[in-house]
């Protein structure tokens, strides 16, 4: 587990330098433009009254939010309240409680060692005025938890959030590591958001509100580890469907929102050093000669193709090294400011750039290949069938040693102008990742799980051991892969957002409806994504024991399993994939106010998105016909071939089996919804989506020997056969209802129910009919265009109470109804491969647990603790293909169904933080638990 321990920050306005993960402190300070250091002045403090408007006497229970720090307060009998320990500094107030209308108070001044008062009336009546202000207010403080939990019962969906104070405190160093922090949230591949155990398919994963492009050859879902937290305000989780949302956020919509222009002038700067228990100290770091990842994460060049030495032997390495780990840093750095001119037009910005080294390592993993063949067997070694002599073949039960170095950094700036009824605002981000990832796979269990004998274990040295006799030496040889990858991954989007308040007089409908000023938003954004992938090596040898010589202690030869042979035992292949996205929204809010004085509104609203891709790929390799040394090597187990490799004579071919395609989604829909009171605690909110989805894919050969597998296939196809015949031209039109429930049948307690219909898309690579394989003997997936997108029905029922102004207790149960689900399965015919299927149905069910309480709220004497927990418990069946359950009843084993992939059957969080607000020191705990999941 990875730790960030020694830090330093350094920033002008009020806040807190947050602690991160694992036990452990950072000590920050605020530094003032030409002034001292603020956290050397002596603190302030705010008193106030509090008092009900319409009848002039004090109000007890009012909620008091310091909008900058997150601290609370509540008003006694007499309607008083305090505020201790504040910083020097500005400071907006928001005064609140249930039946009465919110009052935001800006520029309340404490000065160190003084004590200054505040007064504020709250009234029942309605002011549309109010409701704009605080909305600003809240938005510029989304940050802090005080003001997540109002966003939580205001949102019309299920909602939960972490704010860049909390992702401060745990160390979340980016987006995907704070949505582990989300109750029933996780993440797949340490990338791509999982939601209740669906995953990314399922989710839509956005920023600001606005669909991301993605270069992810493998799914469709934005890469959450490109967006590090020093530019996240908040990261938003919405559980359930409502029509303002996209078609497929069937397990939620993931919205990044990142921080906005501030109240005041801040400037910041902070960094960090890094320590990950298995990656320092270490000198046998995985690498290779010429890996690693440049300053700026930047390929020199070395890894471009080399075209014209197509038939000659080609330099640079072929294999694994071991070197010194690299060291773990990252800082950043952030600005921003505003003014306001006496017209009352507001404008202001905000930068940061951000930078980031890290690392990972592992040497003792496993990756198994079994398979049942006789039951009263059990599971056994999948045997492949080798090409060494009659008999060979080999298992994949293969010890994994793996290391990846990474360069993160980018930045992102807003630019804001605001007038009284309008809000115009830009924002940029650009973002650049570089991974170099090196693998190292070894198969020497395969051998002694066939000639292990009682008093007798299986060696290699021995001539007279059983598995070296001359007719077993080929069985489930030794073998070892090798691949060397390298990665650039970009995004950069520019979004273009206003809101208005229109000119229109409040006019009624007999007396049922007082309409309001209409609220009018929009949104544009052009946005793109790219995987540079330039030369990934791979190479793959088998080893047998040499006797007869001493000096000839083994024989390395080609390792071209039945997965491999079709390009040979050492491949190099480039990849590029680019997205770009054009997209746009506008969104129409009409509030209204119904019988005494309940407030609701409709809201109606249009969306498009196109995506285009560009794939493309060449592959090369070497095998045992391509020409120069001969194909073997001498030497034992652990003289590795490919040290050696390069200085032989190995000739490289252009296989002309790469396959390029060029591919195009647009997502077109409009939407109508209404939140409509119908009693003074009880209120619906319902509507309806019609989203339309096309998707098309044309696929071009590097030439006649590229093949693609129609779907039934054994046997591979030339695509210049058939012209054609991998395209895909999908298209389909929804109509996504839903409905749901709220009611506060006390004070303290919300109550939600909903129901809703959602989709789930195929993504290009799961439609594109072409061979797709990470690395030298691990699976190949090949893709399906009859694939169709799958429809979901949704239930949901929640029950939120609130004890304590910084008290949260919360129950959820969620069931789920998938048609068509999309589900991997392997298939064979002259080789085995993963592709995807429409299973009949899918059922996913589950209960969300969750706590949290700030302790001084009980407990004056423990102010500062926060204790937090939640959990998620999941269960999910789908039903097999007939093909599948026809397969396991002719093998005796009838079974018609299975757990869902990727649906971890529980999720855990626990954490506890405690501040110091004298020191302005932080301290946290987290423990993270995802459970077991299917792949």
């Amino acid at each position: 587990m990875k730790s960030w321990i020694l830090g330093f920050g350094l920033q002008n306005s009020p806040g807190k330098t947050a602690g991160q993960v694992a036990l452990c402190a950072a000590l920050g300070g605020l530094l003032p433009l030409g002034t001292a250091v603020a956290a050397q002045q002596q603190a302030g403090s705010i008193r106030g009254v509090v008092f009900d408007r319409d009848f002039e006497a004090p109000l007890f229970g009012a909620r008091v939010l310091v909008v900058e720090t997150g601290v609370t307060a509540e008003t006694g009998d007499q309607g008083n309240f305090v505020i201790p320990e504040l910083p020097p500094g500005r400071y907006t107030l928001v005064f609140s409680k249930d039946g009465y209308v919110r009052q935001v108070k800006t520029d309340v001044v404490v000065a160190g060692g003084m004590l200054t008062d505040v007064e504020s009336s709250l009234s029942g009546e309605f002011t549309e005025m109010d409701e704009f202000i605080v909305e600003d207010v809240l938005a510029t403080g989304a940050g802090s938890e005080a003001a997540l939990l109002e966003l939580r019962f205001d949102s019309p969906s299920l909602m939960d959030s972490v704010g860049a104070d909390l992702m401060s405190k745990a160390g979340a160093s980016d987006a995907a590591s704070a949505l582990r922090l989300v109750s029933g949230a996780t993440v797949k591949d340490g990338k791509s958001a999982v939601v209740r155990g669906l995953p990314d398919r399922y989710v839509s994963s956005q920023m600001n509100g606005l669909r991301l492009p993605t270069a992810d050859e493998d799914k469709r879902a934005v890469e959450l580890d490109q967006f590090p937290s020093a530019v996240i305000e908040s990261v938003q989780v919405s559980k359930t469907f409502t029509p303002d949302q996209q078609g497929d956020a069937s397990g939620g919509a993931v919205n990044l929102k990142l921080k906005g222009i501030p109240d005041r002038t801040t400037f910041a700067i902070s960094g960090q050093l890094g320590f990950n228990t298995q990656v320092r100290d270490r000198d046998d770091f995985l690498s290779y000669q010429g890996g690693g990842v440049s300053f700026f994460g930047r390929d020199d060049g070395s890894r471009d193709p080399q075209w014209s030495k197509v038939g000659q032997t080609w330099s640079g390495a072929v294999g694994v090294d071991e070197i010194n780990a690299p060291t773990e840093y990252k800082w950043s750095v952030a600005t921003g400011t505003n003014h306001e001119f006496e017209s009352g037009v507001r404008i202001g910005g905000f930068a940061s750039f951000f930078y980031e080294r890290d690392a990972s390592f592992y040497d003792n993993g496993q990756q198994n290949s079994l398979e049942v063949r006789d039951f009263d067997e059990g599971l056994v070694p999948t045997e492949i069938l080798g090409t060494f002599q009659d008999g060979d073949f080999y298992t994949e039960l293969y010890d994994v040693t793996q290391a990846t170095q990474g360069v993160q950094w980018g930045g992102v700036g807003t630019l804001g102008l605001e007038t009284e009824d309008h809000k115009f605002g830009l924002t940029y981000l650009y973002s650049h990742t570089a991974e170099d990832t090196a693998t190292l796979l070894e198969d020497t269990r395969g051998k002694n799980y066939y000639f292990d004998e009682p008093g007798n274990p299986y060696d290699p040295s021995d001539p007279d051991h059983p598995g070296n006799d001359p007719d077993n030496v080929a069985r489930a040889r030794y073998h070892r892969s090798e691949t060397l990858t390298y990665q650039e991954r970009t995004t950069g989007t520019v979004q273009l957002t206003g809101e208005h308040l229109l000119p229109f007089e409040d006019w009624e409908i007999g007396d049922t409806f007082r309409f309001f000023e209409p609220k009018l938003d929009w949104a544009v954004a052009s946005s793109f994504a790219s995987l540079d992938e330039p030369d990934k090596r791979q190479f793959g040898t088998a080893w047998a024991p040499f006797f007869g010589d001493p000096n000839f202690p083994g024989f390395h030869g080609p390792f071209t399993s039945a997965d491999a042979v079709t390009i040979g035992y050492y491949q190099r292949t480039w990849k590029k994939i680019d997205e770009d996205s054009k997209q746009g929204r506008v969104n129409l809010k009409l509030p209204f106010e119904q019988w005494g004085g309940h407030e609701g509104y409709f809201k109606f609203g249009m969306f498009s998105d196109r995506v285009d891709r560009k794939f493309d790929q060449e592959i090369f390799s070497h095998n045992v016909l391509s020409g120069g040394d001969p194909d073997f090597y001498i030497g034992g187990w652990d003289d590795f071939w490919s040290k050696v490799y390069p200085g032989e004579e190995h000739f490289m071919d252009d296989t002309g089996t790469a396959i390029d395609y060029d591919g195009v989604q647009k997502i077109g829909a409009f939407y109508g919804m209404v939140d409509l009171p119908v009693h003074e605690n009880v209120k619906i909110i319902t509507g309806a989506r019609v989203e339309s989805t096309e998707i098309s894919t044309v696929n071009t050969p590097a030439s006649d020997q590229a093949f693609y597998f129609p779907p039934g296939s054994v046997a591979p196809i030339a695509l210049a056969d058939n012209p054609g015949g991998a395209d895909v031209d999908f298209s389909q039109d929804d109509l996504l209802p839903s409905i749901a429930l709220v009611t506060e049948p006390y004070e303290d307690i919300t109550v939600r129910a909903s129901f809703s219909r959602t989709v789930a898309r195929q993504t290009f690579k799961e439609l594109t009919p072409i061979i797709q394989q990470e690395y030298l003997g691990g699976p190949i997936f090949i893709g399906d265009p009859t694939l169709g997108m799958s429809r979901l029905e949704n239930y949901d029922l929640r029950l939120d109470y609130t004890p304590t102004a910084g008290g949260l207790l919360s129950a959820s149960v969620f069931y789920k109804d998938i048609e068509d689900p999309i589900e991997y399965v392997q298939s064979g015919g002259t080789f085995s491969f993963t592709t995807p299927k429409n299973y009949e149905w899918g059922k996913l069910k589950g209960l969300e647990l969750e706590a949290r309480q700030h302790m001084g709220d009980l407990w004056e004497s423990f102010d500062g603790l926060t204790l937090g927990a939640n959990a998620t418990f999941i269960d999910s069946k789908t039903k097999l293909i007939q093909g599948e359950q026809n397969a396991l009843a002719l093998a005796g084993a009838p079974m018609e169904t299975r757990d869902m992939t990727n649906a971890p059957d529980h999720l855990y969080n626990l954490f506890a933080t405690y501040d110091l607000k004298a020191t302005k020191t932080q301290f946290g705990v987290f423990y993270n638990v995802t459970g077991d999941s299917l792949l």
